[in-house]
């Protein structure tokens, strides 16, 4: 009761109070830059200084990066302060999610080495300008539905509510077309898996320089997803229009099918729908961590907390990683992984009366400076833990952009789990990549399936 009074006064002091408008004054506008960072984190250090003031982020790549490489970890020299393991965790539980500390109870292997803070977010000068001028113009369509009067920047940088927090993950910026491979594997509770390939490419319209909402037609983001192996599955492929005004257009998807040859829309690539061959261990919406529409569940803005979430995994992200390195029975390998202490923000998300989903209630702990999903614990239809996921991120600094580089879900009942985002064995992220919003039309679709 103290933590939820403390962090509700937070709020007020900060001008967060539920009664808010979309839409911030000038004056409080002005605090991004000041006080707040470009994207409305806290700039400053915490009371104890383990959370360090703002700088900036990374502004330029190591010198030993050349572009199209893996990204060089930054910082090499730092080494772990601290080991959580299931003899201590408890000690740190202030710190840790319900869903964390369920990991350190189930599994004696699960490790968590906790490295000093480093605030690495950074994004290009034009999303801080534009993220600014949203401030004062953003506003929410309907319950969540969508956004209007934004473009290309955060929208709600001082936000009122947890729609506005989740909409910010939304429409992080990722570049404007970015081509990645998307590998995954289920290992079972023995750690035996078979790779996925699946080669990834998005267009986001709101990220063009100039574009306004008129401009992009209402389609946020063009998604296009390839599998290529194993055989049994290659040849399927996925195309998502995801638009900004739900209100107006729901997501539009269509599937292609090797076999039959034909492409057919698929309106069931959305909410608790099992994901592309996820053996039913993540939804449509969890792909990056969440996406899609808001309505079936109420968002709820707790306020902000100190935690330990992974952070700079440069390790995990490393070229020619070998898979079976990487992939562990239970969980992924603790020496590969990284845990920083860093503020976020916390939404609860509560599935609403009347509605379906596999979920009961969600909590999301969003990183201050990014706004990115950084973990998420899910309850079932009784209200008990079921799953964990976790985000690993880095900062891709050609860009610059804060970005997942593996994205990890947990069943702790079954004591399986699904990683998505493995592509050691591949090529890094393609920001430089190509594209145009003809290459993602139905038509398109049929023309580029593989067999």
């Amino acid at each position: 009761m103290r933590m939820r009074t403390k962090l509700l006064g937070a709020l007020l002091s900060l001008g967060l109070a539920s009664g808010a408008h979309a839409a911030v004054p000038a004056a409080q506008a002005d605090r991004l830059g000041k006080d707040l960072t470009p994207v409305g984190g806290e700039k400053g250090a915490n009371k104890d200084n383990t959370i360090p003031a703002w700088d900036g982020g990374i502004t330029r790549p190591p010198a030993n990066f050349k572009l199209g490489d893996f990204h060089p970890d930054p910082f090499p020299g730092d080494k772990p302060q601290l080991q959580l393991t299931q003899a201590n965790y408890k000690d740190h539980a202030a710190k840790l999610s319900v869903g964390q500390q369920a990991m350190f109870a189930k599994y004696p292997t699960f490790r968590m080495d906790i490295y000093p803070t480093r605030r690495s977010a950074s994004f290009p000068q034009r999303i801080y300008d534009m993220t600014k001028r949203n401030a004062t113009t953003a506003k929410m369509i309907g319950e969540g539905a969508g956004v209007e009067n934004a473009a290309e920047g955060f929208p709600f940088p001082i936000p009122s509510d947890g729609y506005q927090v989740i909409w910010n993950h939304k429409l992080k910026y990722k570049g404007v077309s970015v081509r990645r491979w998307a590998n995954q594997a289920a290992p079972t509770a023995t750690g035996a898996f078979t790779p996925i390939r699946i080669r990834e490419e998005l267009l986001g319209l709101y990220w063009k320089e100039g574009n306004t909402i008129a401009d992009i037609n209402n389609v946020l983001t063009y998604f296009y997803q390839e599998v290529l192996a194993p055989a049994r599955l290659a040849g399927n492929v996925l195309l998502v229009h995801e638009t900004l005004n739900q209100e107006a257009q729901q997501r539009q998807a269509w599937v292609y099918n090797p076999g039959q040859r034909r492409v057919r829309k698929a309106p069931n690539v959305a909410y608790d729908n099992p994901g592309t061959a996820s053996d039913a261990l993540r939804t449509n919406d969890m792909t990056d961590m969440f996406n899609g529409a808001l309505d079936r569940f109420e968002w709820k803005l707790v306020g902000k907390r100190e935690m330990l979430i992974p952070y700079n995994t440069y390790k995990a992200h490393a070229k020619g990683l070998d898979y079976k390195t990487l992939i562990r029975p239970g969980h992924l390998n603790p020496d590969v992984m990284r845990y920083e202490l860093h503020r976020v923000w916390v939404v609860e998300a509560t599935l609403r009366s009347g509605f379906r989903h596999i979920n009961s209630r969600r909590t999301f702990f969003l990183d201050e400076d990014s706004w990115q999903i950084a973990m998420i614990d899910h309850y079932d239809s009784q209200g008990q833990l079921w799953r964990y996921s976790e985000a690993a991120i880095v900062n891709y600094y050609e860009q610059p952009v804060l970005w997942t580089t593996l994205e990890t879900h947990h069943d702790l009942k079954s004591g399986r789990y699904i990683v998505s985002g493995i592509d050691n064995q591949e090529e890094s992220y393609n920001f430089s990549f190509v594209t145009s919003p003809e290459n993602y039309s139905p038509q398109a679709l049929r023309s580029r399936g593989v067999r």
